[in-house]
């Protein structure tokens, strides 16, 4: 089976599970107490036939079946819908909030790499020493604590306490250096990793954990195959045999993992985004909860579910790239 065709088969599977989240993040988005009109009207003196023109206005005076259907016919034309309380494209706002979230969730994940697969390697070469034995434990406490708790905790000892990082917000990378209050391109990277700092570890200490476990127990099933025995044998150095020959066979866990704790790395950027208050689509999924704004809890569910199921595809065609031994066989 060709690559196209694979990935268009695997394409087609995710339509089923796209479809079911579809259905039961509707379903638990209109069985949850209270009124979205209300809400948006709160503060103000509204009688009930301002209450029902704006129900029949956004559809929300028609049955829930007919509302779902509704919106599936428009999400498969590219329509996902209009924010009620915003009273603006759910698609403007999302990509709005999109950069945040995205800058959020790749510099965990590069966090995350960059730490655990050396610290693995290391723990795996010194297999029951103390270097490996004090990474078993950072590892342990980083999967048992929750992404939320670890960001309070370094806010109250590098912002509060010691007063080197901030603690709210980002400073966009992307944005000219005066629209920050900046004189140059290097001030303004420098804020922006400062800024970003906290949040990244806060959000990649769970991935680094998860990955550092994994490549340890990888490593050191493979400095024990028989092919690194025999290289061993030969006199080959160990540097060379843990780059060419251990390394490579150990990391095909590592991209599974990498593909399906993006639904983690995503669900965790919803709790960071507010405890940092960084106004990416965490924080507006958020604040679509509490508004009951049904149109966009339903687009950004989509959206988030749509990549998950993307990044779980791209994990499987890229298993062939790092094992020459798996195909896309019939």
């Amino acid at each position: 089976m060709g690559l196209l065709k694979y990935t268009v088969y695997r394409l087609l599977q995710a339509i089923p599970v796209l479809i079911g989240i579809s259905i039961i993040t509707f379903v638990l988005a209109n069985l949850a107490p209270g009124d979205p009109v209300r809400l948006m009207l709160q503060g103000q003196q509204a009688d009930e036939e301002l209450v029902r023109t704006i129900e029949a206005r956004y559809g929300l005076d028609q049955p829930v079946h007919v509302r779902y259907w509704n919106y599936m016919t428009g999400l498969v034309q590219g329509d996902l819908g209009y924010s009620i309380h915003r009273r603006r494209p759910v698609s403007e706002l999302m990509l709005e909030r999109a950069g945040p979230t995205l800058l959020l969730v790749l510099s965990a994940y590069v966090f995350a790499l960059v730490t655990a697969i050396p610290l693995g390697i290391i723990a795996a070469k010194r297999r029951n020493k103390p270097t490996d034995h004090i990474s078993r434990i950072i590892a342990l406490i980083g999967v048992s604590t929750p992404s939320f708790w670890i960001g309070i905790m370094l806010i109250i000892v590098f912002a509060v306490r010691l007063g080197v990082l901030p603690s709210a917000g980002l400073v966009y990378p992307w944005q000219p250096p005066a629209a920050a209050g900046h004189d140059s391109y290097i001030e303004h990277w420098i804020e922006s990793i400062r800024h970003l700092l906290l949040p990244m570890v806060a959000l990649g200490t769970l991935q680094m954990a998860t990955l550092m476990r994994v490549e340890r127990t990888q490593m050191i099933e493979s400095l024990q195959e028989d092919y690194v025995k025999l290289a061993r044998a030969y006199g080959v150095p160990e540097r060379t045999i843990l780059q060419k020959h251990a390394f490579r066979s150990a990391q095909l866990p590592i991209i599974t993992i990498v593909g399906l704790n993006l639904s983690t790395a995503l669900g965790g950027a919803v709790l960071i985004e507010t405890v940092f208050a960084i106004n990416g689509m965490g924080r507006l999924f958020i604040e679509a909860i509490q508004q009951l704004d049904y149109q966009l809890i339903m687009g950004i569910t989509m959206v988030l579910g749509a990549i998950f199921v993307i990044g779980v595809v791209i994990t499987d065609i890229s298993y062939a790239y790092i094992d020459p031994r798996v195909t896309y066989g019939e």
